[in-house]
């Protein structure tokens, strides 16, 4: 004798209850969000149980990859939001099988460091920022920093002795991106944090960064009492272009006062 209908859903209804109960308390939100339609498509379609945990996995762990993505995203705290998509790469005076081989981000892998250096207006930030955004989407975590924005975390941090920590946390970061150097005078503060910067992340992690000043006018990011002094800079290209260079070691970016 088989049970009634009306037992059956009720049975049926309570599973259904008790299944989106154990999603709150597992944390499994983007399963509990598909539930509501992948249940009845299963029992219509007579799906295989081990088909209906696999549809059921496979929407929470995308749901967690795009959950990821904002959240890398909003971190990196890109100004723009800029991409490739609307890059036109002949445009650039960098060769586009250099920016082929950037874009390929094997040199963060291998913790390098890019200069990309020019006047303003040639696509210094805009390539930068599609590099970091590329770097996002490859699963990497990026930071972006104005020169501005350094010196504001030195003092921020001076306050409770806590400059080395904050460092600490950023270099722990695959890519960081310091934009537009040399645009406006650099501050003390800014100097010092761009140094410490530098310093922690040699060999640890990429550094790229974009500027408006020749490399041999780095004396112009001094430190004062630096004791040391580091860089990661490369070539620039022509007056009305942008140069490039990846650098796997510093040389003077941070040279004596004078």
């Amino acid at each position: 004798m088989q049970a009634p209908a009306s037992a059956v859903a009720a049975t049926s209804g309570a599973a259904f209850d008790e299944a989106i109960a154990l999603t709150r308390r597992l944390k499994l939100p983007h399963i509990r969000r598909a539930m509501a339609e992948i249940i009845p498509t299963a029992k219509a379609q007579r799906w295989d149980p081990a088909e209906i945990v696999r549809a059921l996995l496979a929407e929470e762990a995308a749901g967690r990859d795009a959950a990821n993505l904002r959240t890398r995203r909003t971190r990196a705290a890109f100004p723009t939001g800029k991409t490739f998509h609307i890059w036109n790469e002949e445009a650039s005076s960098i060769p586009v099988p250099t920016q082929s081989a950037l874009r390929t981000l094997e040199w963060v892998g291998r913790r390098e460091n890019l200069c990309v250096v020019g006047p303003s207006g040639t696509g210094k930030s805009h390539f930068s920022e599609a590099l970091g955004q590329s770097a996002v989407d490859a699963g990497m975590t990026v930071a972006w920093f104005t020169i501005e924005d350094l010196g504001a975390l030195i003092r921020r941090h001076r306050v409770d002795d806590s400059v080395s920590k904050a460092i600490s946390r950023i270099t722990r970061t695959d890519l960081i991106i310091v934009d537009d150097i040399g645009l406006l005078p650099v501050s003390p503060d800014a100097a010092e944090g761009f140094y410490r910067l530098v310093d922690a992340a040699y060999e640890r992690r990429s550094l790229a960064v974009s500027s408006n000043l020749h490399p041999s006018k780095a004396h112009m990011f001094r430190r004062t009492r630096a004791r040391r002094r580091r860089n990661f800079t490369g070539s620039s290209g022509g007056r009305d272009g942008c140069g490039y260079r990846v650098r796997d070691q510093r040389d003077q970016l941070l040279r004596p006062a004078v």
